[in-house]
């Protein structure tokens, strides 16, 4: 049996800079749309 972190979750073992822009972006994505149905009242 595989340890639950070997098939569920992808780490970031080489590239680690790609990982948090991933993040980034959708975190300010997310913000974005919290911020725009807040505005507009949606």
């Amino acid at each position: 049996m595989t340890p639950w972190h070997g098939t569920m979750v992808d780490r970031p073992e080489s590239d680690g800079a790609a990982y948090v822009t991933g993040w980034t972006v959708s975190g300010v994505l997310v913000l974005g749309t919290v911020i725009a149905v807040w505005v507009l009242g949606i």
